[in-house]
């Protein structure tokens, strides 16, 4: 019976059954486009498979500006269908996919000119209202802007440069922990068939007679154990890897995708006095400066990226480019040593065309559906907030005329979690006294888990010692980094604390100082012995000193060759061609 539950087990099975039984679909990526390409297909009833050769989410799904938001910037371009799109799925997101992890998040967009610049801005952030609106067939699901002179703008945000600003307009968008909504997409998928295996890397596509993709080869990296699977479709949602992953069909289609790198930095939340995000337009795009309850974060950079796709990595430069902007429109004056974290992801950047242009392909504003031989899909570009629309185009291509009689139901398919949100979210004064908790920590648990919240709870009234913070992390209960194995799919201790609970960039020490914590909660759960343990701490704490100083030079060359001198706990393995 199908079961929302990622472990170690409900993976091996996964695997054990993708190889005896032929697939209607096989998703290659578990990233937010894969997971949710999962979910779409399995929602519509087809046999599905995932499978994602590092962790769920672990790349650029983990790296993003954590935003689910239309793009304002676009609407400068009159991109108004790709805004409009957008803000459709976000009002989606808000009030039905995944109420409890998408959060309303106010913005000021700081004026310089009294009245010129008001105008436009106002004509502006009016019409992404007014799309809002519309594509929430006329729900108001975030309040509207407001206008804020000079002295409010002070009151809102007292560190922005007063010198520097003669008022700004409110506006509302919304932020998300990426790696949980994909995370809680592939448990979804789950719940409705899905079979779903992370460390598992495909390493060639398995082609008949005629040449037609039909399925792949993969390795499961925990055991070194090959499997073939068959699949009647083949869909990759590989992100900056699309170009490798699809020259393993043997054809000579597919997308043409680069990779732009983007770097946030991470400062307390008490080190800049403010009461919403700041949106704020560079020479080059736009930095956001983005409160959370206990941080900031602040970015992003976006320059092409030639190295190692495995490990991006900040430079001194990127860093510097970030504080500065940052320090010009604040009186923060930001420094490194203000820094507690710095993350760094690569877009998939998709060129113009196809590498076979006789091929099919369906092409909107920001990604592209195409087909680099028989029976293998593949699908790049697009922004985590349409995700939702990518998975769709992704399954009605494959399904082609079919998929009128199948549609997608995902509009109004509630994720792990959301169903019950509200009525969960009415008892958080009982949870909280029933637990010892103030509302504050239920509060941050509904937003992690939503309804499911009741699962995180029956761990605590089994062992209540798992209701206690963690001693080096307070912000987590103990209970979370269990329940990171034995309901989200963590193999290792570096998928908890990159992906789970997210230390290694919400704590200057990268999480270092709750390993023992963390390693004696679950070695047993992950079946590791003391020297298995040990090399899994020594593995993150040199992975965690080599992005560090990669952070300190100036290339990007120079920071991968850094960076890459860590070892891997589970390295990947070479592609065939």
């Amino acid at each position: 019976m199908p079961t929302t539950r990622l472990t170690a087990e409900t993976r091996q099975q996964a695997l054990e059954q993708m190889e005896r039984e032929e697939l209607d679909v096989l998703v290659v990526g578990g990233g937010v486009t894969g997971a949710g390409i999962a979910l779409d297909a399995a929602t519509r009833g087809l046999n599905v498979g995932i499978i994602e050769a590092q962790d769920w989410s672990s790349g650029t799904s983990s790296r993003s500006s954590k935003l689910v938001h239309g793009g304002l910037r676009y609407l400068y371009n009159l991109d108004v269908k790709l805004v409009a799109e957008a803000l459709h799925e976000r009002g989606l997101l808000l009030s039905t996919i995944a109420p409890h992890l998408v959060r309303p998040q106010a913005f000021l967009w700081p004026l310089k000119t009294p009245v010129l610049e008001r105008g436009y801005s106002a004509v502006g952030i009016g019409l992404y209202d007014a799309l809002a609106f519309l594509g929430s067939r006329g729900h108001k699901t975030l309040p509207f802007q407001k206008h804020l002179s000079k002295r409010a703008t002070l009151k809102a945000f007292p560190d922005v440069n007063a010198e520097s600003v003669v008022g700004s307009i409110r506006f509302f968008d919304s932020r998300v922990d990426d790696s949980r909504l994909v995370i809680t997409l592939v448990r979804t998928a789950a719940r409705y068939g899905a079979l779903a295996a992370s460390r598992t890397e495909v390493t060639d596509l398995t082609r008949d007679a005629r040449g037609r993709v039909t399925g792949a080869i993969a390795t499961d990296l925990e055991t070194g154990t090959e499997h073939s699977i068959r699949a009647r479709e083949t869909i990759l949602a590989t992100g900056v890897w699309t170009e490798e992953t699809q020259r393993l069909s043997g054809g000579s289609g597919g997308l043409r995708v680069l990779a732009s790198k983007g770097v946030h930095i991470v400062v307390p939340r008490d080190r800049i006095a403010g009461t919403t995000g700041l949106f704020l337009r560079t020479e080059k795009s736009v930095l956001f400066i983005i409160p959370w309850p206990d941080y900031w974060i602040i970015g992003t950079t976006d320059t092409a990226w030639h190295e190692d796709l495995q490990h991006p990595t900040a430079t001194r430069a990127d860093i510097d480019y970030i504080l500065d902007h940052a320090n010009a429109a604040l009186t923060s004056n930001l420094t490194r040593d203000d820094i507690i974290g710095v993350y760094a992801g690569l877009r998939p950047l998709l060129q113009p065309g196809t590498l076979d242009e006789s091929k099919s392909t369906k092409v909107s504003r920001e990604h592209t559906v195409t087909r680099p031989a028989e029976g293998l899909t593949s699908i790049a570009g697009g922004k985590l907030t349409t995700y939702r629309v990518m998975a769709q185009d992704a399954v009605d291509f494959v399904l082609g005329e079919k998929a009128h009689s199948l549609p997608s139901v995902t509009e109004r398919t509630p994720l792990v979690g959301a169903d019950g949100y509200t009525a969960t979210r009415a008892r958080t004064q009982h949870i909280a006294a029933h637990y010892g908790w103030d509302a504050h920590r239920v509060t941050h648990l509904l937003h992690r888990y939503g309804s499911a919240i009741d699962e995180l709870t029956a761990l605590v009234d089994d062992d209540p010692s798992l209701g206690l913070p963690l001693a080096a992390a307070p912000r987590y209960l103990r209970a979370e980094v269990v329940y990171a194995v034995t309901h989200e799919g963590a193999l290792h201790l570096e998928d908890i604390l990159l992906h789970r609970i997210r230390l290694h960039f919400e704590q200057s020490d990268h999480g270092v100082s709750a390993l023992d914590e963390i390693g004696t909660l679950v070695a047993d759960l992950l079946g590791l012995d003391t020297a298995a343990l040990d090399q899994e701490k020594e593995n993150y704490r040199q992975a965690m000193a080599a992005q560090d100083a990669a952070e300190q030079v100036d290339t990007d060359e120079q920071a991968s060759a850094v960076r890459n001198d860590a070892p891997d706990l589970l390295p990947l393995e070479p592609l065939a061609h």
